[in-house]
């Protein structure tokens, strides 16, 4: 299949310093086709430098779409599908202004971009190309768009729920939308728990098999052979990253035994059932070695951008964002600790270079680990103490604390399935039908018809019960099964540095977590957020960051 030609253009124009940071551009196509957009970057802004646009989007022909296309940094409205309208049509969103404007606090949508208080959770493009053979199973499923405000309280407001589906006449037809607000009573509000519930059905879904599946187990294993193959036992980076691979490869034939085979457990209980690995694979192909690293993901996300003034460099637009407060600090943590012990082996860039079985050990995890993604022009290139120390330290927080955040809250936060169903078994009743009606009567038993069935509930409980439990052999980050992993003084001073700064975290999270003002910390159920607190006792404690992918 021929690769299309991608293109850069240049334009010089003057820039006025009053203007300010420019936070959003227009763009409008006055050609008779559509293009794709990936990206605009301005240089040297006055008092700002580089600006970044990350768009990754279709901009179709003035005359065939008249709703003027704005790029906000990391966001849009209203939102667009990346997906090839050639073959899936018009995908984009059917929100507008007049579904949020009164929810805003009194701020246009422009201003609320413009402020970063309005945020998406998209699971539209990800899942629309599966519905039809999804449909082909007992489950049902809709493509999902969130919208949420970020009130003053530091809390988001779901704004707007948008359920889509694949035309009934043909993929190239493009989806039929249905967009659902916020409601109390009545009927209404029983559309707006249902609308609530399809949402978390794909976020479930999506959590287990790319956030945790993915994103730790699967991508941790090519790291474990390369280690293993390329470095000797003796090496300083083979020391370093030894502790983060323990159980990971058991643990994972394992699963591949009971849990995502073919016909297995997690089939059985998550709503893309024999489609689930196929799509976990098929999002792998967007998988970034980079984008694995703490910062990166958070900017990526849109919920963080770089600036000088901020500590460590980075500024949440959530300033309340639990997983992202508690999670750079572990990062810089971690990130500290390996620059502190591979300085000590690698004093120049030469060194590295010139280092035999650590130049084997990164090629082969590119090359071989990921081979159908080793030409991509983003691996980092490891000639320098910078590039090891970014490396290693993915590959420790990858395993350890990423790993921690998205596997022992499980069952704490998802063990009442009516709270966070993983299926759906029927679709959104529409106004005229006896499921309308029924739904106007007895609207609880309609949403539990709709959700999980009891025995795929018990399994699924009974799973994440599980895997949220720790074992009482556990070694969590910050220590080790042995005390003589070296005989090198200052590597296990730095060490012994890393572990009290991890014990100064876990008094910092201890005390955010009593701070009332911050309300995202605990929630209305009072559930205080210790998922990266680093050290736990064993069982179900809903706290502690492991060193490796173990359970």
């Amino acid at each position: 299949m021929k690769k299309e030609l991608e293109h850069m253009n240049l334009v010089t124009f003057d820039y006025e310093e009053e203007v300010g940071v420019p936070g959003a551009f227009l763009i409008k196509n006055n050609h008779h086709s559509e293009f794709f957009l990936k990206t605009v970057t301005l240089e040297n802004v006055p008092g700002e430098g580089r600006v970044h646009f990350v768009c990754n989007s279709w901009v179709y022909p003035t005359e065939k779409y008249t709703k003027d296309r704005v790029f906000f940094v990391n966001k849009e409205f209203p939102p667009a599908s990346k997906l090839d309208p050639k073959v899936y049509g018009d995908q984009n969103s059917t929100i507008t202004e007049e579904h949020i404007k009164n929810n805003l606090d009194g701020l246009t949508v422009d201003e609320a971009l413009k402020e970063n208080k309005l945020f998406i959770l998209d699971h539209h493009d990800s899942l629309m190309p599966y519905l039809r053979r999804i449909k082909s199973t007992s489950n049902k499923i809709y493509g999902t768009r969130t919208l949420l405000f970020l009130q003053n309280d530091g809390t988001l407001k779901p704004l707007v729920i948008e359920l889509s589906l694949p035309h009934p006449d043909g993929d190239q037809f493009g989806c039929i939308s249905n967009v659902y607000t916020p409601a109390e009573q009545g009927v209404e509000g029983s559309i707006w728990q249902l609308a609530k519930a399809y949402v978390a059905v794909n976020d479930s879904g999506v959590h287990q098999l790319i956030s945790h599946w993915l994103n730790t187990h699967a991508v941790s294993e090519p790291v474990v052979i390369a280690t293993n193959r390329q470095l000797s036992v003796v090496h300083p980076i083979y020391k370093l990253l030894h502790p983060h691979f323990r159980d990971t490869m058991n643990i994972n034939a394992f699963a591949r035994q009971i849990l995502i085979n073919a016909g297995g457990i997690l089939e059985t209980t998550v709503f893309p059932a024999r489609y689930a690995m196929e799509l976990s694979s098929v999002v792998y192909k967007d998988w970034n070695f980079n984008e694995q690293a703490l910062p990166a993901d958070l900017i990526k996300r849109g919920v963080a951008v770089k600036d000088k003034n901020s500590p460590h460099g980075l500024r949440l637009l959530i300033e309340d964002y639990p997983y992202a407060v508690d999670g750079i600090e572990i990062w810089f943590a971690i990130r500290t600790w390996v620059a502190d012990y591979c300085f000590f082996y690698y004093k120049t860039d030469d060194i590295i270079q010139k280092d035999a079985e650590l130049q084997s050990w990164w090629k082969e995890l590119v090359d071989e680990g990921h081979g159908d993604k080793k030409d991509e022009p983003w691996w980092p290139k490891l000639q320098t103490l910078e590039v090891l120390v970014e490396i290693c330290t993915t590959i420790i927080w990858t395993a350890s604390a990423l790993h921690a955040a998205v596997n022992f809250g499980q069952y704490p936060y998802a063990g009442y399935l009516p709270n966070r169903p993983t299926i759906s078994r029927k679709f959104m009743p529409v106004k005229g039908t006896a499921e309308y009606e029924e739904l106007k009567s007895n609207p609880d038993k309609v949403f539990l018809k709709t959700i999980t069935a009891q025995l795929q509930t018990l399994l699924g409980i009974s799973l994440i019960e599980i895997l949220s439990r720790h074992s009482t052999d556990e070694v969590y980050l910050g220590q080790r099964d042995t005390p003589e992993w070296t005989a090198d003084a200052a590597p296990l001073e730095a060490f012994d540095k890393f572990g009290k700064k991890l014990e100064e975290i876990e008094e910092r999270i201890t005390s955010m977590n009593n701070d009332e003002k911050l309300k995202n910390r605990v929630g209305p159920v009072k559930v205080p957020y210790t998922l990266l607190f680093p050290t736990s006792g064993g069982g179900l404690t809903g706290k502690g960051i492991p060193n490796s992918v173990s359970i």
